[in-house]
């Protein structure tokens, strides 16, 4: 279903994936580019200005799913993996579809929800580990690991808890997973749902502002279970020494980070945080300002670049492009950084897209701010998320049904 006719909250909640951020209020202006407001530096191999002119890509149709929500790789392996919101794995080779499911995990999954479901999927750096991020039964988070053998194939009977997490809403559920580049496993999570973050201690931040609590955040974590947990805490995380902090805790201040990924070239994560009544948000930390370590995205305090609440939300980094739910948006969906070849112009620029605008959008940044932003001329319904490949080409995925491929037009 096309989002671009909601128009009042009752419908928000009913036609969609990541969208149940929306309401029937809409008291934004323009969209327009603003910048962080920390120093960082520059991301070698930047998109210029000239370079996202010359764009001009078209999607190729790869494969029809059933609700595909993310996509991921194997180390040394050309398949795509494809989850499937009602709780499968799907492998995409040779451009065509298996018929049979990498991993079945229905019985497990609760995806009533729209925003609930098989949310998020990650094999660990060797290949040995397949991770899941899903909706339980009961509608709360858990991330599971199972074991791969040397000719990829999954053993189901080999499930073991790594993280769960307790959901007070079906919305806000974030989903997302992925091992970064220093080899740890980040995990993303919603504010706990319902609107304007309604944890404990709301009118003061809420889940998105406390460190008490694993909503709301970034999480970083070392799958390999250690004292007494199914997981060990990396010893140079953030928080690991503050009072009452949940050592886990990598970023915070997040609403519903709907996919981050990291610029393979530069080590830079850039963040599609979706918004509540009239700004979505990306996020970009650089490589060389920490990548997001203990950095504090601004939420509930801060919409976007605008204020949501009085309230402090201390040392609060703003986000590096914002854009209201004017033309049709309303909740972005966060991408990649091109690193292809097949797209010279594109090289270097953040691709992305909004849910219910359903257009390619591209970003170009320099010395840690946007140079430019771009709608590329190409549509798809319903874009719930995105992919990359070993050689840096980009995937959408509709919550329509179809993969695509991003190619020269």
């Amino acid at each position: 279903m096309h989002r671009r006719l909601v128009t009042s909250l009752a419908a928000c909640f009913v036609v969609g994936l990541v969208a149940a951020g929306c309401t029937s209020r809409d008291d934004s202006t323009s969209a327009k580019t603003i910048t962080t407001s920390r120093p960082t530096t520059s991301s070698s191999g930047a998109t210029t200005a000239a370079d996202l002119a010359a764009v001009n890509v078209k999607l190729t149709k790869l494969a029809e799913l059933e609700r595909p929500t993310a996509m991921t790789i194997r180390p040394g392996d050309a398949t795509l993996y494809i989850t499937e919101k009602v709780g499968r794995v799907r492998a995409i080779r040779n451009k065509a579809l298996d018929p049979k499911p990498v991993l079945d995990i229905r019985s497990l999954v609760n995806s009533t929800g729209n925003e609930q479901g098989l949310l998020g999927i990650a094999y660990s750096p060797d290949g040995s580990k397949l991770y899941a991020h899903y909706s339980n039964g009961n509608g709360d988070t858990r991330v599971d690991e199972y074991a791969v053998n040397a000719a990829g194939a999954v053993d189901k009977a080999s499930r073991r808890q790594v993280l769960a997490q307790a959901q007070p809403q079906p919305n806000h559920n974030g989903g997302d997973l992925a091992f970064g580049p220093d080899g740890m496993l980040y995990i993303g999570l919603g504010d706990g749902g319902s609107a304007g973050d309604q944890g404990p201690g709301h009118v003061s931040g809420g889940n998105g502002q406390s460190l008490g609590t694993l909503l709301g955040k970034i999480l970083r974590i070392d799958p390999t279970p250690g004292a007494g947990r199914a997981y060990t805490i990396p010893a140079d995380n953030p928080f690991v020494s503050t009072p009452g902090a949940r050592p886990e805790i990598w970023s915070y201040g997040l609403r519903n980070p709907w996919r981050f990924s990291w610029d393979t070239s530069t080590g830079d994560l850039w963040i599609g945080d979706v918004g509540q009544n009239a700004w979505e948000e990306v996020d970009l930390a650089t490589k060389a300002s920490g990548g997001g370590r203990g950095v504090n995205f601004g939420w509930n305090v801060w919409e976007g670049t605008h204020r949501y609440r009085d309230g402090e939300a201390r040392r609060a980094v703003l986000p590096v492009f914002d854009y209201s739910h004017d033309g049709g948006n309303c909740a972005v969906t966060g991408g990649y950084v091109y690193r292809g070849s097949r797209i010279p112009a594109l090289r270097g620029a953040y691709l992305f897209a909004d849910y219910c605008a359903g257009q390619l959008r591209a970003l170009a940044a320099k010395d840690g701010k946007v140079v430019q932003d771009r709608a590329l001329p190409v549509r798809s319904p319903a874009i719930a998320s995105f992919g990359q490949d070993a050689a840096g080409e980009l995937y959408v995925l509709s919550d329509q049904g179809a993969v695509s491929r991003v190619d020269p037009a």
